[in-house]
């Protein structure tokens, strides 16, 4: 077939396949094939090296140079070869164990070693530490460097809009005014948040047998200390340890990073939506792109497509992480097969997540702000100067100042004449009337601006 793209049931593998290419090395099928034999290979070099375990190892150079090469030359063909073996078998760790010892080939040497591959190892121990390994991977070598990118990237728009003011809106009705870039800031401070607590998730994993109590590890070497061996063997993959589990690592680490995630892509889903009105409101303008089509009846859209491409991935990434956080830490008694199929799914997640960080680096790189139309969107909305007014009445005694100030505006779009007539006829001290006058709607953000430049400080940087 000369596309195969146009025959892929996943739009991922099909019309978006060139957009996350480094989460499809991790998990495809190939990559997670690839991680198995990792651990397959690691664990019978870690047991070789330790010298409780009689009759395996210390393994010689050449030894470790071959799995070594075994695991750098990984590649489509040796994953083919797995698959090959799995339709005889019907059980894929399985077949990764025997496509491992089928490479030893006839080297005597390489032989001895074949009874100790998947030694003690249940299915889940091998599995459990492979998805560890491809979630650590695509969050860090991945989704993060992504993220800080699109944070990198609000953080421009933040500096070039830091001082322009912009009205607010609470219940979509006029309120006290803003500027452009510390709403932008607002984003970033969230995102860097979330980003932390994601960053953080411990990548769990165990390798104790088939129902967690290393049963079979006791009887073939009873005067191993198991657990500080699988503490040492998982620690050395750079992940954490859990010393407590039936046949499966309970995955609750796995949910941890899953309502992380989401909570990121909730973030971006918020500012999709917001940005979105802002273009809709003329905010922002688009820049046009020569020979793209917005409408195919009306030739002067501009459509904002990027950022609801954004919000429609944020939420496939969501309604695939809920359900695996919700999932993936029931199992009924020591284990059922259930999460096998779901967890094949992770980096479907992870990979609608990525095309949403995409689309919204691209639309924020069309993103031109427009004073022009943010400052008459200001300019006639003197009801907002209500606040300041009442408070600083408050200041001075004016119980009824609210009141007061609900007579004249509730409702009601005032000018500046008649804010201007109000203040005149208050009994305030003269520096205190002049303060008032001298206020416009645009003068009216408060501390607005300051708190946009300076985000980087509240970030740590």
């Amino acid at each position: 077939m000369k596309n195969p793209q146009l025959s892929a049931i996943s739009p991922l593998d099909g019309r978006y396949a060139g957009k996350v290419g480094g989460l499809r090395e991790l998990f495809s099928e190939q990559g997670l094939i690839y991680h198995r034999v990792l651990v397959e290979v690691r664990w019978v070099q870690f047991l070789a090296a330790n010298p409780g375990i009689e009759g395996l190892g210390p393994f010689a150079p050449p030894v470790n140079d071959f799995f070594d090469k075994l695991l750098a030359n990984f590649d489509r063909d040796a994953a083919q070869k797995v698959k090959d073996i799995e339709s005889t078998t019907n059980h894929d760790v399985k077949a990764v164990e025997y496509f491992v010892s089928q490479s030893f080939g006839e080297d005597a040497d390489l032989a001895k070693i074949r009874p100790f591959l998947h030694f003690a190892c249940t299915s889940e121990d091998i599995n459990n530490i492979a998805y560890a390994l491809m979630l650590r991977r695509g969050r860090d070598e991945v989704t993060l460097p992504t993220l800080r990118k699109l944070s990198a990237k609000l953080g421009e728009l933040t500096r070039t809009t830091a001082d322009v003011p912009m009205l607010s809106r609470t219940h979509g009705q006029t309120a006290s005014p803003t500027t452009l870039g510390k709403e932008v800031a607002n984003v970033i401070y969230r995102l860097d948040r979330q980003m932390k607590l994601l960053g953080a998730v411990p990548p769990l994993a165990k390798i104790n047998g088939a129902v967690g109590n290393f049963n079979a590890h006791v009887v073939a070497y009873p005067d191993v200390d198991w657990p500080a061996v699988a503490k040492q063997f998982i620690e050395s993959l750079g992940l954490v340890w859990n010393p407590y589990t039936t046949q499966i690592e309970p995955h609750d680490w796995v949910a941890e990073y899953c309502d992380a995630l989401a909570r990121i892509n909730t973030v971006l889903i918020d500012f999709s939506r917001d940005v979105w009105g802002y273009i809709s409101l003329g905010y922002f303008t688009q820049k046009k792109v020569a020979n793209e089509v917005g409408s195919s009846t009306m030739p002067h859209k501009v459509n904002p497509i990027d950022f609801e491409n954004a919000e429609g991935n944020l939420g496939i990434a969501n309604a695939l992480l809920g359900h695996f956080s919700a999932k993936l830490p029931v199992s009924r008694w020591q284990r059922d097969l259930t999460d096998s199929t779901v967890q094949r799914n992770l980096g479907v997640a992870l990979g609608h997540t990525q095309l949403a960080c995409d689309s919204l680096l691209k639309g924020l790189g069309k993103l031109s702000h427009n004073p022009d139309n943010i400052a008459a969107d200001l300019e006639h909305r003197w009801e907002v100067l209500a606040e300041p007014v009442q408070t600083v009445m408050r200041r001075y005694g004016f119980a009824d100042a609210y009141e007061q100030l609900k007579t004249l505006t509730r409702g009601e779009q005032i000018d500046a004449d008649a804010m201007g007539k109000f203040v005149d006829g208050l009994d305030l001290p003269d520096a205190a009337k002049q303060r008032l006058r001298n206020l416009t709607p645009a003068g009216y953000t408060g501390i607005a601006a300051q708190l946009a430049r300076e985000i980087d400080s509240y970030l740590g940087k």
